[in-house]
């Protein structure tokens, strides 16, 4: 099916599949797709328990083939297969050479209310779309972070190996750090998108709170890695008794502040929580694009329209169309996207197909 059109607009029935449909495209992002879900859980009850996705994209280098796979095996729990141009890829950061993506999904309702792991999270992801290595950087933080914590199980039998491993820590740390950082502040910049929502959504301020980000603010990383390193030697017989690292990027705390208000996302209504979301999320696209060389990413808004009165649905689709995202929207009735009509592609989801509006 040909979906190369700038808007994509899911319609159906709760249950039909439009969610699905968005989960699939996103499994072209490091991670576990848009729902974080195991990759077992994907796959069909009735099928042999495997999954495969492919798409043709219009990517940053040109048409492409993609594809992405999952088999099941008893005996072990294997990571996804992706391919590029018909060639294995050696890790999901190699994607973004050719596609970047974002999303916003009803669950995200309470990142502002929910756990700072949560808010973490969000921030890698934002920050993977601007900086493709970051997931794998991230990832090989908290391998590092693990065996830590396993050598703390015994501090003084463990010493030389903890000091190696600290040290290969403390660089890890503030790299990954200086990444969501240098993300954070691209964000800020890319509020102006939110501008031509004309008034319809609020702009955010958004900081990271944690050691090693407040000490990246002050002095050069060779230094706050330095210091890292030291806290880590010295806390190793606290950090033993707590069973874990109390110091370092995985503590850090994302604030975000309602602009117009001066008020924190956290203590703001539901529907100013929503707008926020909406609003970090046009900004970040516009991040990305400016990051790109003029290369939006794909837009996955799950249910974007079902909260949203009349004026900031208009103000959402402007957006989006200065942006220049192809973005894929889901609802259960086609009248919430009636502003997009002859400028969207309408499809129609029932029992897990999609075809032309009006029937399936």
């Amino acid at each position: 099916m040909d979906v190369s059109g700038r808007a994509i607009v899911l319609t159906g029935p709760n249950g039909a599949g439009k969610t699905n449909l968005l989960e699939a495209v996103s499994l072209f992002a490091p991670g576990r797709g848009l729902r974080r879900a195991p990759f077992a859980d994907m796959a069909r009850e009735t099928g042999s328990g495997g999954w495969a996705v492919a798409a043709l994209a219009d990517g940053m280098e040109g048409p492409v083939r993609l594809g992405a796979a999952w088999e099941a095996d008893a005996s072990r729990t294997p990571a996804r297969k992706l391919h590029i141009a018909g060639k294995a890829a050696k890790s999901a950061g190699a994607l973004g050479a050719h596609i970047r993506l974002s999303w916003l999904t009803p669950a995200m309702d309470r990142l502002f209310s929910g756990p700072e792991g949560d808010r973490r999270r969000f921030v890698d992801r934002l920050t993977a779309a601007l900086d493709p290595g970051h997931a794998a950087r991230a990832a090989a933080f908290e391998r590092l972070l693990r065996q830590r914590n396993r050598l703390l199980e015994d501090v003084s039998g463990n010493a030389r190996w903890l000091d190696a491993l600290e040290a290969q820590l403390a660089g890890a740390a503030v790299t990954v750090a200086a990444s969501r950082l240098a993300a954070l502040e691209a964000l800020n910049a890319g509020m102006k998108a939110v501008e031509k929502t004309g008034g319809a959504f609020p702009f955010a301020l958004l900081a990271l709170q944690g050691t090693v980000e407040n000490q990246l603010a002050r002095m050069p990383a060779v230094q706050a890695e330095d210091a890292l390193r030291e806290t880590l030697g010295r806390a190793r017989r606290r950090d033993a008794a707590a069973g874990r690292t109390l110091e370092g990027p995985h503590r850090a705390a994302l604030e975000v502040v309602h602009g117009p208000k001066n008020m924190a996302a956290r203590l703001c209504s539901t529907g100013e929580q929503k707008a926020l979301l909406i609003a970090i999320i046009l900004a970040h696209a516009a991040a990305v694009r400016d990051h790109a060389g003029g290369f939006a990413p794909v837009l996955l808004l799950d249910e974007v329209a079902a909260h949203l009165d009349a004026r900031r649905r208009r103000g959402l689709f402007e957006a989006l169309d200065a942006l220049g995202s192809q973005a894929w929207m889901t609802g259960t009735e086609e009248g919430l996207f009636e502003d997009l009509r002859g400028r969207a592609l309408f499809l129609r989801v029932e029992n897990g197909r999609a075809g032309p509006a009006g029937g399936v």
